[in-house]
């Protein structure tokens, strides 16, 4: 019987981590066959505080790890296979090893959608990115290349044409479906230009980015466009599939916190992106999970 277990190994699952073995929980982390989360496909990280030369992103997560083993932290680098929450002891399923918690921390994070071809898994962190925020300080004064149609590529967009020179929206359909606002707002702004009816054939370069292959889907006709990054803003997905039927999920299937961090299930708590369909920053992420560490420990504290 383990007194916390937490699912998941990014900035969230591990800053749990850290703050119940601070607590003497001795918690078990299932970190998965992937640790690390999004941050371990990002290179230079210079938005999380205490790296003011930037960090890369798997080195960032390898310090917290250690920091979490320093403090009792126990990992087992497999995936959770099945869950079940319904009674007390809380079960989880490792393959064919099963585990028994008193209460467990939910933090397996969000998954971006990515568009798909060979190009793009090649030059992922050299040019291809799922974040603005994060990445578009290093195309400053350059030419970049957004992709999508709702909220998140209006927000991406206008917050790229702030530091770009150009901005170049590629979506696939004739209008837009994200809100009015924001639509006015992109087409209003003159660094944005929109190509309609068009998806993204191949992301062009070798070491990097240099450009876009495009494709009109009504008439077929190609072109190509220089650029020096792009961004794809498709969506993300959280994590929770797992967790289907087992505590409640919103309609985007995002876990729902009722308490502080606390889900539909007394003792069963979530952080980071699991439950964050807004912020999706590290930063956010770890600040959740210290929150939830602390009301796991307070919860524990209740039972006894």
């Amino acid at each position: 019987m383990e007194k916390l277990i937490i699912i998941g190994s990014g900035p969230a699952g591990l800053t749990a981590a850290i703050y119940a073995g601070r607590a003497n929980l001795a918690p078990l982390v299932i970190s998965g066959y992937q640790p690390g989360g999004q941050l371990m496909l990002t290179t230079d990280v210079e938005n999380f505080p205490g790296f003011p030369d930037a960090v890369q992103g798997p080195d960032l997560m390898m310090q917290m790890r250690a920091q979490a083993e320093r403090f009792g932290t126990r990992f087992v680098d497999r995936d959770a296979t099945s869950v079940d929450f319904r009674a007390k002891p809380f079960k989880i399923s490792v393959e064919d090893e099963s585990y028994e918690a008193q209460t467990i921390i939910v933090a397996t994070g969000a998954s971006a959608r990515w568009l798909g071809i060979e190009s793009e898994a090649r030059l992922r962190g050299k040019g291809v990115s799922v974040c603005a925020t994060c990445d578009g300080f290093f195309f400053k004064e350059k030419h970049v290349v957004v992709v999508g149609g709702g909220d998140s590529a209006m927000e991406e967009s206008l917050f790229l044409s702030r530091i770009a020179s150009r901005v170049t929206l590629i979506h696939r359909r004739e209008e837009f479906r994200a809100s009015k606002v924001l639509q006015e707002r992109v087409l209003s702004n003159e660094k944005i230009f929109v190509e309609w009816n068009t998806v993204v054939e191949e992301i062009l370069g070798k070491d990097s980015v240099s450009g876009v292959a495009l494709r009109n889907v009504k008439t077929n006709e190609e072109k190509r466009i220089a650029c020096d990054g792009i961004f794809i803003t498709i969506g993300h997905m959280p994590n929770t599939e797992l967790f289907r039927n087992q505590v409640e999920l919103d309609e985007r299937s995002y876990i729902v916190i009722k308490n502080n961090t606390e889900t539909s299930i007394s003792g069963i708590f979530a952080a980071g992106d699991v439950c964050d369909y807004r912020y999706k920053q590290a930063i956010t992420a770890a600040g959740s999970g210290c929150r939830a560490a602390i009301d796991a420990e307070k919860f524990l504290e209740l039972l006894k």
